[in-house]
């Protein structure tokens, strides 16, 4: 099968970090499916990896965990797919299931979490294999293409949206407008309808992306928003927008981190948090711990419900290395994603 791997850690802007490959495809095991791989999303968690802030756990490695395909072949132990099922894999490849968070339902703190295409092989392939428990069925109403975004963009921004604990007619932030932050945004329009939605980005174009899905206002990521927040969710990779959102918060206000690894400080920044400004008055800051398979689920069912569709731009298996650039210089609208097959 064809794969683009990550053989080394590199600066994704100095050379092409992935290397198109032709290698077997996997075998699997009796509680396993194979999947060929139709669509698959790219992630920021893909330059994680590549520039060293996650690593892979070993090298070469796949990565991709937002894959849509067709179940071709199962373990003599599946029961929960069929032969031609179409299924979507997201961030969680495995757990142990035995500790107290996975009894817990919180398999995403488990200490053996498993991450697709970090710690598995991933979906920039034709081919992948998973446990059926780490697996959902899609519904008919996504194309492939729609569907890849939702698996992690989608997924990781309903979690965080239920971690900030809003209820209708509360004001929401999100700062950062790329592949998760546009589809919390229409999760909020649906879920909470009197609810105004409040966006900081330093790109114009994000902007004007969000304020044309319906967001309340737009600003920079210094600016002063017209009204104090309730919550806010942050998207980015960067520490700035945490300083600049807290100031942004109503007393109680909760600011949702969701991001699995930050870039390191800039040196020309200085990470100033006032205690009396940024903290005082019960303000809270929650951060996001990768997604639980029935994060999955319940967000694509939700999204079938409302017909949450994600913007997307779509690359060939070949022009994974183009995607990856374009999302390091912030070239985003919605989200990317490969066709494979």
């Amino acid at each position: 099968m064809k794969a683009m791997v990550i053989n080394k850690i590199c600066n994704v802007l100095n050379e092409a970090p992935l290397t198109l490959v032709d290698i077997p495809a996997p075998n699997i095991s009796n509680n396993e499916i194979l999947i060929k791989v139709n669509t698959c999303g790219v992630c920021h968690t893909e330059l994680d990896e590549i520039e060293g802030r996650t690593p892979p756990s070993s090298f070469p490695m796949i990565p991709g965990h937002q894959v849509v395909g067709k179940v071709i072949e199962k373990g003599k132990n599946v029961t929960l797919f069929e032969i031609g099922d179409r299924v979507g894999v997201g961030w969680i490849f495995s757990a142990c299931g035995k500790c107290e968070f996975c009894q817990r339902g919180l398999e995403n703190l488990c200490n053996d979490f498993k991450a697709t295409g970090r710690d598995a092989h991933g979906g920039y392939a034709e081919y992948m294999k998973i446990n059926e428990n780490y697996a959902v069925k899609l519904p008919d109403n996504f194309s492939d293409e729609e569907a890849a975004p939702l698996l992690c963009a989608g997924a990781i921004g309903y979690r965080s949206l239920k971690l900030a604990n809003i209820k209708n007619g509360m004001n929401l932030g999100l700062t950062g407008f790329g592949a998760s932050a546009h589809l919390i945004l229409k999760l909020v329009k649906y879920l909470y309808p009197d609810s105004n939605v409040f966006v900081f980005a330093r790109n114009p174009k994000e902007r004007e992306f969000a304020l044309e899905l319906g967001a309340a206002w737009s600003g920079d990521t210094t600016d002063n928003a017209p009204e104090l927040l309730h919550a806010i969710i942050d998207t980015t990779p960067v520490w700035k927008p945490i300083v600049e959102a807290m100031k942004n918060l109503a007393p109680a206000g909760r600011l949702v981190i969701n991001a699995i690894r930050k870039e390191d400080i800039d040196k020309n920044y200085l990470l100033n948090l006032s205690y009396e400004r940024d903290l005082w008055l019960e303000k809270e800051i929650k951060s996001v711990a990768n997604v639980t398979t029935s994060d999955i689920k319940e967000f694509v069912e939700i999204a079938s419900k409302a017909n949450i569709k994600p913007v997307y731009q779509t690359y060939s298996l070949e022009e994974a290395n183009l995607a990856l650039r374009e999302l390091k210089e912030k070239k985003i609208k919605g989200a990317k994603v490969l066709k494979i097959n």
